[in-house]
């Protein structure tokens, strides 16, 4: 009887999704003289000034996973999911997107991804939005019998089934965006760039849409980049996040570790018992007095000192209730940015 090796599979070391190195920028624009006269100069002698939208920009996205793109206004992150989607060229650097350089536009790349911008119209405005889903299908070559079962089951999950044979222009916004994402989500690509989605909406179909989200990221395993300036979007989706502030990368890495990293402190808020009275002195050893209202007080308090305080201010105090809570997400990365 021959002897059985027992050999060991080795793991399959996929590709990164999204490689991008060096990736840059800059815009030419003209700077135009004040006044009739400078109009008149500027005939004859143009000055033009250099704007960089991104510099130097690197960064690596594994297949499958999904990630919160954050910056100010006009810090570069428009202009980046623009040049990864083959918008732009970009003035320097490189990237490859499923094996392909996105501005070269090929036939194969197209077809695998999609971008959605929040402010930005890909369906016909006057049609009903299931004929522009249709053209939609048809451009990508999507069987009928696909079409709508992907159109059922999108619709369903967004809530918006029966607004298929309304007028885009009649849909309210959020019906909208909703018809805007099962557009582009329609092709079932492997690469999805999401500019602002939830931009105006409210506050239930903003939950609709990222539930949506986070159940297709996990079904399909669609690589996802994520810009919001709606914190509880990438708190609810993203465990990774990307930080770019002036066209330059200021953080890569898990949200967990920018909250660790920016917000050494937590917030505890303490109840007294009935009318009961502290001296500000009594409770402000204890932490940086943050709020201060009648039966209650919220304390900011360093991290490794939340324990020995909350123990401290139950003995010290006539306390009734009391809760410590993590720093809002928004004031950190109002921090990150500040800085």
């Amino acid at each position: 009887m021959p002897e059985l090796l027992e050999t060991e599979n080795p793991k399959v070391k996929t590709s990164p999704a999204i490689e991008v190195s060096g990736l840059t920028k800059a815009f030419r624009t003209y700077k135009k003289q004040p006044g009739f006269s400078g109009a008149i100069r500027g005939l004859f002698h143009r000055e033009y000034e250099q704007t960089l939208a991104v510099k130097d920009v690197s960064f690596q996205v594994e297949p499958g996973e999904l990630v919160g793109f954050l910056g100010p206004n006009g810090a570069g992150k428009t202009t980046t999911l623009k040049m990864l989607s083959g918008l732009l060229y970009p003035t320097s650097g490189s990237a490859r997107v499923l094996g392909y350089t996105p501005w070269q536009r090929a036939d194969g790349y197209r077809r695998q991804f999609a971008l959605l911008l929040g402010q930005k119209n890909q369906l016909w405005w006057d049609l009903p939005a299931r004929e522009s889903l249709e053209l939609n299908a048809k451009i990508y070559g999507i069987p009928d019998d696909e079409l709508n079962r992907t159109v059922d089951e999108m619709t369903g999950l967004l809530a918006v089934r029966d607004k298929l044979n309304v007028a885009v222009r009649e849909l309210s916004l959020g019906e909208r965006m909703k018809m805007e994402l099962i557009a582009s989500l329609l092709h079932r690509p492997k690469i999805l760039f999401l500019d602002e989605p939830t931009i105006g909406l409210d506050v239930v179909s903003q939950k609709t849409v990222r539930e949506f989200l986070r159940e297709h990221n996990a079904k399909n395993k669609t690589t996802i980049i994520l810009t919001s300036h709606y914190m509880a979007d990438i708190q609810e989706l993203c465990k990774r996040v990307i930080i770019i502030d002036k066209g330059t990368i200021s953080f890569d890495g898990q949200l967990s570790d920018v909250v660790d990293r920016f917000a050494d402190f937590k917030l505890i808020t303490i109840q007294f018992e009935g009318t009961a009275k502290c001296s500000e002195e009594s409770i402000a050893k204890h932490g940086e007095v943050v709020e201060k209202n009648p039966g209650s007080v919220t304390l900011r308090v360093k991290r490794d000192r939340v324990i020995p305080a909350c123990k401290a201010l139950l003995d010290e105090l006539p306390v009734s209730d009391i809760d410590i809570q993590e720093v809002p997400i928004e004031e950190v990365i109002r921090k990150v940015f500040a800085r």
